[in-house]
Formats: C-alpha cells, structure tokens, sequence
C-alpha cells in the first residue's frame, strides 16, 4: 500500500512537470496539458495491464505502477472541470473537443498500449 502510495505522489508531480512544460509551450487557452496527460497515461496504463494479462508484469508491480504512478498521473477530473467551464464560456467547439475528443483519444490509447503490450 505504501508503495501505491508513493506511486501515486510520483504521478501526481510528473503530471505537474509535464503540465507545466506544455503550458508555458502553448498560448490557445485549450488545455492541452490535460489532453496530453490523459491520452498518454491511458496508453501506458493499457501496455501495464497487457503485460499483466500476460503474466509479464506482477499483479503487486501493476498496482504500484497502474493505480499508483499512472492513477496520480493521469488527471480526468481536472479534464472534466475544464469543460464544465468550456460549456459555461459557451465556448462549444472547445467543449465538444474536450469532453468528446478526450474520451476517443483516452480509450484508443490504452487499447493501443494493451495491443503492443499482448504483441510482444
């Protein structure tokens, strides 16, 4: 649990740095920090849970470095938050985008990761 724990904390500030870095990159308002964040998070989650599927990866290394590291990486609430605001900005481009191009970038991600995980 301990581990989890500090797996966690670890995601949590590399999704800070790696925010931070793509913030100071872009000036379009979208947050594309979150977008980057989600879409790559879901792609290594889906490789840890196809090398976990196929015994390469230990059931207690998966939680550490999925739920863990992944889990404090990867940041929907926050995705969700921007588009409430997006909707209330009436900003409906944005909104479509985010909310809609997020859940189809995320999902296509991890079921990218977990077929280059089950093809090694």
């Amino acid at each position: 649990m301990l581990l989890i724990m500090i797996g966690g904390g670890t995601g949590a500030a590399l999704r800070f740095i790696v925010d931070g870095l793509i913030l100071s990159r872009t000036r379009s308002g979208f947050p594309w920090g979150t977008m980057v964040i989600n879409v790559t998070g879901s792609l290594i989650s889906g490789f840890l849970a196809g090398l976990a599927g196929a015994s390469l990866l230990g059931a207690e290394a998966w939680l550490i470095l999925s739920v863990g590291l992944m889990g404090g990486f990867t940041t929907f609430s926050t995705a969700m938050v921007d588009t409430v605001r997006m909707a209330e900005g009436r900003e409906w481009r944005r909104f479509a985008i985010n909310a809609f191009g997020m859940l189809v970038l995320a999902v296509a991600a991890a079921l990218a990761g977990l077929a280059i995980a089950r093809a090694l």
